[in-house]
């Protein structure tokens, strides 16, 4: 029997823009509730760095990201990018992280 594979679609609710998709694991990592998500699954290039700074005491330092959609609506502080990450934790390094359980997210698990 075939090995199935995971995949996961984020998409912004009020836009409806799509914002990731790909195979979860390496290519979007879950990890404590948020996904982190590298360049190559990342759809959109809305995230606009802020950098308003943030300390975690484990996964060290990070700025927060706002998604600008197509339509000029904002969201503040939506995303984040560890700019000085934990050497320990790779698949935090340089990827924009989303939270899995923000409001304007719409996240669909699905195989294949």
């Amino acid at each position: 029997m075939p090995k199935t594979k995971k995949y996961v679609r984020i998409t912004h609710r009020h836009s409806g823009a799509l914002l990731a998709e790909g195979p979860l694991g390496w290519g979007i990592t879950p990890f404590e509730g948020n996904y982190y998500i590298s360049g190559k699954y990342l759809k959109t290039d809305g995230f606009k760095t802020n950098y308003i700074p943030g300390l975690c005491p484990y996964k060290f330092l990070y700025v927060w990201q706002d998604f600008v959609a197509k339509d000029g609506n904002k969201v503040k502080n939506l995303g984040w990018l560890y700019w000085l990450p934990n050497p320990l934790l790779p698949f935090i390094w340089f990827r924009t992280a989303l939270p899995g359980a923000h409001p304007e997210l719409e996240i669909k698990l699905y195989e294949e």
